[in-house]
């Protein structure tokens, strides 16, 4: 998700008692030290404001936070501000799961298909997923159906209704079990699972066996009625004016609204300590090391080693102290969490953000934690950070340049070319900037400080990827250490000339999509809803998969831990001279297509009976021009300048009335037949 960019508006810390006389005595430094980091991801890490939690055998023993809930109100957050906690959500619905398999209701290594009977794929290897997979991110499934997920003050079950539906046209990208790679669909069908093993509603099962016996009266679903002003504000980079309320009706994985206390509070049944909301043997069965089962980085010290549910069940740096901590962040396009437990020690801590990132509030959880348990003698000190020597040159074996060729992951390619034992890399996945690596000995290349060693490592299953292994600093957060395949190596696939050239014609063309509804967040940012392809012909690849025909390709990543994850196949099709794409069922229309906004001062615009989207090119006759529009409640539109820079979204700013950037795209949306009454006047 994107980084928001915020100022530091106001700063306050909440602190409870408890009955313990040593909490009350050293609590301080833990105090101090959250403080700082709290605010520091709200002054430097875009976050309008933060709120934090420690859960101590089942007590609060810190709360507090920094910034604001409101801007507009200087209102400071405090302990029952609500927050998005995004794929926290996931371990929800692996407990809910779980305790479905108490009662016997449903086995975790049957066939999902036992339990889903309609659950159909194009590919015969979906008879093998499991319950475990879809917990473990195993299960083979390309990753990710977001359409119509992230609305704003809309909470249309649409994607949830249809998923089911789009899969019977889908393929796998592995054997489930083959390896484990981030997927949100898996556990948007343990939330399908739960709800037709339970008879209830999602909303309806957290409610009753969750909620309820928890006393979690701030842990709600979109679906759910709460006063919506009890959520944290959230906010567009570089604009103090509040956007509507984020609804994630991917509910399962990532739909849920809570605070830091009562998120600490479901970790103390993540860890055992509820036995009668979870059983320990299930909270046991959600820390194993279920990354080990399928293809995996060697390296044991790392962020990410899947559990059930859990992101890590061995989280770097705890287990250099010998301690087992456990980890979960989450990020919509809004709100940002994580979830860090000790279970061997009782120990919980949540922290939730309105903007920043799920890494940041993880080096603030990493630290404050750290802290914590220093002062309760857990652990006599903290060990410094990590420190690396510069990186020393040395003569590469010449085998090592068959390594050079093309490489992919999701929606991207590289050529990589080693020369005289260097090698330079773009950006990998938002933490590490451009730079270059110099071959250093033992198959290893590293950046010019010593903080980070690329390799190449030829997997168990034919693949070979290539591997980043090392640490990122963040000012005034610590360190992060990162041990992921980034890209897999491309084999050449060599092209007729009819396909090389359809293809080829495609390279850097944008396309734009068509089904997404008004309400969507992704009005907001151009590029949520632009797909450009990126096309290597000579290799015989488009954005990261593998061209078959003229008009298709098909994903062949398989990456395992991240990079891999959020597959697609892209087709092409033609209709009345325009091309359109598809991709996992969602409409996309070529920028080609796109006709320009020019016709009088006055017209009616309608939205067609497919209820898709219509978007306009702003041209020389319209720019400079005032648009007013008159829409109905359920329409609305957005412009863009030619740099795909926002400019009006009427759903975020009610504001019907804009003046038009020359070069720029106007888009309406609404439901089938509406009618938008169009002015359009010199300024």
């Amino acid at each position: 998700m994107k980084k928001m960019v915020s100022v530091l508006m106001t700063t306050m810390l909440l602190t409870v008692p408890v009955a313990s006389a040593f909490a009350q005595t050293s609590q301080d430094p833990v105090k101090e030290k959250a403080k700082k980091l709290a605010s520091k991801i709200v002054s430097d890490y875009g976050a309008s404001g933060i709120q934090y939690a420690i859960r101590d055998h089942g007590s609060v023993v810190l709360s507090g936070s920094a910034g604001v809930k409101d801007k507009a109100a200087n209102s400071p957050v405090t302990s029952d501000t609500m927050f998005g906690i995004g794929s926290i959500s996931k371990v929800y619905v692996t407990a809910a799961a779980l305790k479905l398999a108490e009662t016997n209701r449903i086995e975790l290594d049957k066939p999902l298909i036992t339990y889903l009977k309609d659950f159909k794929m194009a590919d015969d290897r979906y008879k093998k997923i499991t319950p475990r997979m879809l917990m473990n991110h195993s299960s083979g499934l390309y990753g990710s159906h977001y359409e119509n997920g992230f609305l704003f003050e809309d909470n249309d079950t649409k994607t949830h209704d249809e998923l089911l539906a789009k899969l019977r046209s889908e393929h796998l990208k592995a054997d489930p079990g083959e390896f484990s790679v981030y997927c949100n669909d898996g556990f948007q069908l343990l939330e399908i699972l739960v709800e037709r093993i339970s008879g209830l509603s999602y909303s309806e099962f957290l409610n009753k066996h969750f909620s309820k016996p928890l006393d979690l009266n701030s842990t709600k679903t979109p679906r759910d009625t709460f006063d919506r002003n009890k959520l944290a504000k959230t906010y567009a980079p570089e604009d103090d004016k509040a956007l509507p309320v984020e609804n994630v009706n991917l509910i399962g994985t990532g739909g849920i609204y809570s605070t830091a206390e009562e998120v600490s509070k479901f970790g103390d049944v993540l860890i055992g300590n509820r036995t009668d909301i979870l059983s320990e043997k299930s909270a046991k069965a959600m820390q194993s090391h279920e990354y080990r089962k399928g293809v995996w980085v060697p390296e044991e010290t790392n962020s990410w080693n899947y559990g059930l549910g859990w992101d890590a069940v061995k989280l770097a740096p705890f287990d250099d102290y010998g301690i087992t901590a456990l980890s979960k962040g989450g990020d919509t396009q809004m709100y940002h969490a994580t979830l860090t437990a000790l279970p061997e020690h009782d120990i919980s801590i949540a922290v939730l953000s309105s903007g920043g990132s799920s890494v940041h509030n993880s080096m603030a959880a990493t630290n404050i934690l750290l802290e914590y348990i220093k002062t309760k003698g857990i652990i006599k000190e903290i060990l410094p950070e990590k420190t690396f020597p510069p990186a020393v040159k040395a003569e590469m074996p010449s085998e090592l340049q068959a390594y050079s060729g093309l490489y992919g992951a999701t929606d991207k390619m590289i050529n990589l070319e080693i020369k005289n034992g260097e090698l330079d890399l773009s950006a990998l996945g938002g933490l590490i900037p451009s730079q270059k690596f110099v071959y250093t000995g033992k198959g290893q290349f590293k950046n010019k400080d010593g903080n980070l060693t690329v390799s190449f490592d030829r997997a168990k299953n034919g693949k070979t990827y290539l591997k980043v292994n090392g640490y990122v600093s963040f000012p005034g957060l610590g360190q992060m250490v990162v041990a992921t395949y980034e890209y897999q190596k491309l084999d050449r696939n060599p092209l007729d000339s009819a396909t090389r050239k359809a293809w080829e014609q495609r390279n850097g063309e944008r396309y734009y999509a068509l089904d997404e509804k008004i309400t969507s967040v992704g009005y907001g940012n151009q590029a949520l809803l632009t797909k450009e392809i990126t096309v290597n012909a000579d290799y015989g690849y488009a954005s990261g998969t593998k061209i078959v025909n003229p008009n298709k390709a098909v994903n062949v990543i398989a990456i395992p831990v991240m990079n891999g994850r959020d597959s697609f196949d892209l087709n092409f099709y033609k209709k009345n001279h325009t091309e359109y794409l598809t991709i996992a069922g969602q409409s996309y229309i070529h920028e080609d297509g796109v006709q320009p906004f020019s016709q009088g001062s006055s017209a009616i615009r309608s939205i067609s009976s497919n209820g898709q989207a219509v978007w306009y090119k702003i041209d020389k006759q319209s720019a400079g021009r005032v648009l007013t529009v008159k829409a109905p409640a359920s329409g609305g539109f957005a412009v863009y300048d030619a740099k795909g820079k926002l400019v009006n979204f009427s759903k975020i700013s009610e504001n019907y009335s804009s003046v038009l950037p020359e070069g720029g795209l106007i888009v309406f949306g609404g439901h089938a037949g509406d009618v938008f009454k169009i002015d359009l006047k010199a300024k």
